[in-house]
């Protein structure tokens, strides 16, 4: 994730510029749109073999809800849903990787498989799940594969990590509806969450503790003021 220096502060100033880290780049390949579709097609069997064995909830004993969704800097993310009424709680974390309890540092390498994502507790009942989803397309462009902006490789993947069969369900009614809404074809994964590793806590609640660094200045804050958001 490019954060510091004063020559890579310009870079983000100039991404910011453009819409921030979920700005479109319109120079995806049409090679690229095919190995994406082809990935998506294989997560999402994936996601239905999963189903059919395992007996997955997304709801714990208070009737609340959790989401867990990537779109690339979880920091972005993470910064928008938290203006989300209807959203109690977000933890920053890792998902869909193939080591346990992976350091920040090894997912920024893009060798263990995981992305950055946020585990977002909702309640239901003021905060559909479909409503959520609709928040999910409007903060980043879902048709950049495996980059948002200047961040790129696969832990910035755009990716709905479903924890029921409702979930994933509503998933793929929601990527179908937002699909005319884009010039280029939809890249998200939906694919079965697996285990959830928490990033450490000074990555927790960034943008709110962290206004005046870099990233936050010159690529959250012009996303949050694009979308109507307290900045």
């Amino acid at each position: 994730m490019i954060r510091t220096g004063t020559f890579f502060v310009t870079l983000l100033f100039l991404v910011a510029l453009n819409g921030g880290c979920g700005s479109k780049t319109g120079d995806e390949t049409n090679e690229n749109r095919g190995e994406s579709t082809a990935a998506e097609a294989q997560a999402e069997n994936r996601a239905a073999e999963q189903g059919a064995k395992d007996e997955m909830t997304a709801k714990d004993s208070s009737g609340r809800e959790i989401a867990t969704l990537g779109a690339g800097c979880y920091w972005c993310i993470e910064a928008v849903l938290q203006q989300v009424q209807g959203v109690e709680k977000i933890e920053s974390g890792f998902m869909g990787g193939e080591i346990e309890n992976p350091s920040y540092e090894e997912v920024c390498s893009g060798t263990t498989g995981h992305a950055e994502v946020v585990q977002v507790t909702f309640d239901p009942e003021e905060l559909p799940f479909e409503h959520l989803l609709e928040w999910f397309w409007k903060l980043h462009d879902p048709t950049t594969l495996n980059r948002q902006g200047n961040d790129v490789g696969t832990q910035y993947r755009s990716v709905i990590f479903w924890h029921d069969d409702a979930q994933r369900l509503a998933a793929r009614k929601s990527k179908e509806k937002a699909a005319p809404k884009f010039s280029s074809p939809i890249v998200t994964e939906i694919s079965p969450a697996t285990t959830f590793y928490k990033a450490k806590e000074s990555h927790q609640d960034y943008y709110r503790r962290n206004k005046n660094q870099g990233y936050c200045r010159f690529v959250i804050a012009p996303k949050l003021q694009k979308l109507d958001l307290d900045h």
